[in-house]
């Protein structure tokens, strides 16, 4: 009896030494939040591949990320080996749609074939943003990868500040989505200003827009550019609620709302009612703060885009920079009949809002960014080919600080802290610690994306045009991405100014690619 207790006594002490170090530890969020029992998920995970290749699903076959998708994330976050072996396990031939990067023989880049070169080279736009309408404060955004607009309130406290660190330390932008600036987003990060239709952060007591607010905002922060939210992606055309009970004193003074009261955000906005309108209101806050001002929208009413095209050809205004969330994105809770079937997804949209502006002749004059999924390298390729000039990612920089698609983003129970106010949940995760993760994911990223350029033979990843991308119609036949969405010869791609600079100032910033020397028979 003796030797049962004492067993019993030696297990409930590991048992116990297992949880402290669990709680003291600060690397792994799920374990913090639940000690001991978090070991299940990673010891899961272990043996997934056996278990999904026996009894449930393969790497490619879980959404709305696959596992290979997470693991490739997880891996560059944490700058460890991101890479696959033993060949694609993807249907490429049998899968209508799947897009296929034509590398190049010989080109003006190339590529190195270090695994870490270009991990801390500087991915710059190809554009200067607010350069092309003269605005005061235009600047050319260090990255070309930045993070895209989530609020605190949707994300908590620690998430929002890990991003933020995360940005200054990967040189990057941080969106501060629609809920305004909180002592979160005060750690470095150079941010864009998101105005919703709530005006969060800039409204007077009523909840109308003030515009001394926001210039007080834009004073205090190291705020760079404003955009006015039109719509998202989860949820475009709808409106929310933020229930009461986590309007926390920190939220209510980011957003200028009452504390512990539901916090509405309308449908629509109040200072505009058509495109007309909206125009004007870019150029008053362009002249008020001197920033460059752009829109976001997901895409479905596509008369709106040609309404807002003939106006800046037409009067002269016009908006900077156009963000077009795919309709397959979304952080944010939503129906889901909205999160399923409202606006199109992000190469339709965007290929259709592209040709608006390229068939005026504005597709120059500003600045294109693209959200949904766009975190990984092909897809973001495939963006920059249909003339995206930056990408932001929004999930895949959750899942780099810790989230792991539990799907719990409605329900403030999160189990790693990410997505969720519930104090106990946020302090499982360490904002020092994933911010460095973070910066990895990004700085990874851009490396690929950096490396896939040059393949390419070209110099950056702005200068992919749409002839590189093909698109499988099936196992015989495939079709250039031009043809596919209607593209005319010169579109997908900066101007012919905008191209020399850009190949300049990565001709000092890119590492030298190639083998040995060439031997002296070559040279002769």
């Amino acid at each position: 009896m003796n030797r049962v207790a004492r067993a019993a006594a030696a297990g409930l002490s590991a048992v116990a030494a297992v949880a402290a170090r669990d709680l003291l530890q600060r690397q792994h969020s799920l374990l913090r939040n639940f000690p001991v029992l978090g070991h299940a998920r990673y010891l899961l995970e272990s043996i997934g591949p056996e278990l999904r290749q026996y009894l449930v699903a393969g790497d490619n076959e879980e959404r709305p990320f696959t596992r290979d998708q997470r693991r490739w994330v997880y891996a560059s976050a944490k700058a460890q080996n991101n890479y696959f072996g033993f060949g694609t396990d993807n249907d490429l031939e049998y899968t209508a749609g799947y897009p296929v990067i034509n590398h190049r023989t010989f080109g003006r880049a190339v590529p190195t074939s270090h695994v870490q070169a270009g991990q801390r080279v500087e991915l710059p736009c190809a554009k200067v943003l607010g350069a092309a309408r003269g605005r005061a404060k235009a600047f050319r955004p260090a990255s070309v990868v930045n993070i895209s607009a989530m609020s605190f309130g949707s994300l908590s406290g620690p998430a929002v500040e890990a991003l933020n660190r995360g940005a200054a330390l990967a040189d990057c932008l941080h969106n501060t989505g629609e809920g305004g600036i909180s002592v979160h987003h005060r750690h470095g990060g150079e941010l864009v200003f998101q105005i919703g239709t709530a005006y969060f952060g800039c409204r007077d007591d009523r909840g109308r827009f003030d515009l001394d607010r926001l210039k007080e905002r834009v004073a205090d922060a190291p705020v760079r550019a404003l955009e006015i939210k039109l719509s998202q992606g989860a949820k475009p055309g709808l409106g929310g609620v933020l229930p009461g009970a986590k309007v926390s004193a920190e939220i209510a003074a980011a957003r200028g709302v009452p504390e512990g009261v539901d916090c509405v955000s309308p449908s629509r906005h109040a200072e505009f009612d058509d495109a007309d309108g909206l125009l004007d209101w870019v150029e008053l806050l362009a002249a008020e703060t001197g920033l460059p001002v752009g829109i976001k929208a997901a895409v479905g009413d596509m008369p709106f885009w040609a309404e807002l095209t003939e106006l800046m050809v037409g009067t002269g205004r016009g908006v900077d920079f156009v963000t077009i969330d795919g309709g397959e994105g979304g952080t944010g809770a939503a129906p889901l009949l909205f999160t399923d079937s409202v606006s199109l997804p992000f190469q339709l949209g965007f290929s259709r809002v592209y040709a608006e502006f390229a068939r005026k002749g504005l597709h120059d004059r500003v600045v294109f960014v693209g959200g949904g999924k766009l975190g990984l390298p092909d897809n973001a390729t495939v963006a920059f080919a249909l003339g995206c000039d930056m990408v932001n990612v929004a999930r895949e920089a959750m899942l780099a600080i810790g989230c792991i698609q539990a799907q719990k983003c409605h329900t403030d129970t999160c189990p790693v802290g990410v997505a969720t106010q519930n104090d106990w949940l946020t302090r499982g995760l360490d904002p020092a610690l994933k911010s460095v993760r973070t910066a990895n994911y990004v700085r990874t990223l851009r490396r690929d994306l950096l490396r896939l350029a040059e393949a390419c033979g070209v110099e950056h990843p702005g200068l992919i045009d749409a002839d590189v991308v093909e698109i499988l119609t099936g196992r015989t036949a495939s079709r250039p991405l031009r043809e596919v969405y209607g593209y005319e010869p010169g579109w997908g791609l900066p101007s012919e100014a905008d191209r020399a600079e850009i190949a300049r100032l990565m001709a000092g910033e890119a590492p030298e690619g190639g083998s040995a020397p060439p031997s002296p028979d070559a040279v002769d």
